[in-house]
């Protein structure tokens, strides 16, 4: 998409306010479909400002830098002092440290409210890359920082940014036969944790909606697992219904206005659709083996589920609308929990091998396998909403935690929380 059409688009958020200043074409970019990144050099420099102003720059320094794609440069390399962002800074002074981006920026005050704004350089092009403003409450600095790191990703890389997203999980607490299980939410590098159930109650694999901050998850409440819908934005929470044998919560369709469950009748579970206004639910398979974990596809068109039908779980591919239904998994070992890539290009699953648990990536086909990282207990791969990086979570024995990693395979890292955490559900952009 040309620039201007980038620049022009509407990235309204709530209680953001995008204030475009006017950029021109430039040439550095980063290549993120390659195996292996070089991550680019780049210069975020303190943005001008009270401390607030600095804490928005380290913040979007940090984003950049946990991506794996970009190498911040020491702040004690700068040969430059930026002091007025509206004039364009000495470029050599930055080629002389090797970077090939600059980010400049300030912050200023106007009541009650702050307005940030920054600007991309190309370094060795000579020329302004971005300029964006937001207007916003303090409290809301956090995520004026993300979008900023969201603006400058999607400007380096040609792919939306995914920094000013959430992550709905299972925090674990207590000792290992007494653990005590709350649903959480956090930002998507760990901040801004809060509680959305008490603990007093089992609560199993939250789904966040593909198309609005609502949330289903299983609560065993009186024992009986029950499936609940939570809307973040006003904290209504509804039953879906009372299912049980059911194990994992339902996945949502594209739009948000359907679910696909598993159910268990007489000893095998078979997959069904449900509408979520009427309850009304459909059978889409009808099979004395055991289908489970569906997921849809982003158009809505088909759905991926796991199955034991051929002797040991395998993944399937089948029109949303049931019938017949394709395997696509040929690997030796077992694969489970599968999720459709929100770009549609790829299948995200959990594949369990000689003691080991990997989780990888296989095109809707069945093509391309890829194991991306292996443990001794990984599962439930959740993606970003730009396609690019999955989250998952990691039991070596102590507990299960968070971990995030590319789509190459590349820059594992971990997520930081509070206590264990387990069953991660990557948001869609806040809006």
């Amino acid at each position: 998409m040309p620039f201007a059409a980038q620049l022009l688009r509407c990235l309204a958020l709530a209680g953001l306010a995008l204030l475009p200043v006017g950029a021109a074409q430039a040439q550095v970019r980063v290549d993120i479909n390659q195996g292996q990144l070089q991550p680019i050099p780049i210069a975020v420099t303190n943005f001008l400002g009270d401390q607030m102003a600095q804490d928005i720059s380290n913040l979007v320094e940090a984003d950049l830098k946990r991506s794996g794609l970009f190498a911040p440069i020491a702040k004690q390399a700068f040969i430059e002092q930026i002091t007025n962002m509206n004039q364009p800074p000495r470029f050599g002074d930055w080629r002389i440290i090797n970077a090939q981006a600059l980010v400049t920026g300030g912050v200023s005050r106007s009541g009650n409210n702050i307005r940030a704004e920054f600007r991309l350089w190309d370094v060795f092009g000579g020329q302004q890359m971005i300029g964006q403003q937001f207007g916003a409450d303090p409290n809301n600095w956090r995520r004026i920082a993300h979008k900023i790191a969201d603006a400058i990703y999607e400007r380096m890389t040609g792919e939306k940014g995914y920094f000013d997203t959430r992550i709905v999980f299972v925090e674990e607490s207590g000792p290992k036969n007494k653990r005590i299980k709350r649903l959480a939410i956090m930002d998507q590098d760990g901040y801004g944790l809060r509680y959305l159930s008490r603990g007093d109650d089992l609560v199993l694999t939250p789904r966040f909606s593909p198309s609005s901050q609502q949330i289903t998850y299983m609560s065993f409440a009186g024992g009986n697992p029950q499936v609940y819908l939570l809307n973040l934005e006003n904290g209504q929470r509804s039953l879906v219904g009372n299912f049980p044998g059911m194990t994992f919560a339902p996945r949502f369709s594209p739009d948000g206005s359907r679910v696909v469950l598993s159910l268990q009748n007489q000893g095998n579970s078979n997959i069904y659709s449900m509408d979520l206004r009427s309850k009304q639910t459909t059978r889409l398979t009808d099979d004395a083996a055991i289908d489970t974990s569906p997921s849809f596809s982003p158009d809505g068109s088909q759905i991926v589920f796991e199955s034991d039908r051929g002797g040991r779980q395998q993944l399937y591919v089948m029109s949303a609308g049931g019938g017949g239904a394709n395997r696509i998994s040929f690997g030796e070992g077992s694969y489970s929990t599968p999720v459709w890539s929100p770009r549609g290009d790829y299948i995200a699953f959990t594949k369990q091998y000689q003691g080991r648990f990997a989780i990888g990536v296989m095109r809707p086909d069945g093509s391309g396998e890829r194991l991306l990282t292996e443990g001794f207990h990984n599962e439930g791969p959740t993606w970003a909403p730009n396609g690019r990086v999955l989250m998952f979570f990691r039991d070596q024995g102590g507990g299960p935690k968070l971990y995030s990693i590319d789509l190459t395979g590349y820059n594992e890292q971990a997520v930081q929380t509070q206590a264990f955490a387990s069953d991660p559900a990557w948001s869609p952009p806040l809006n």
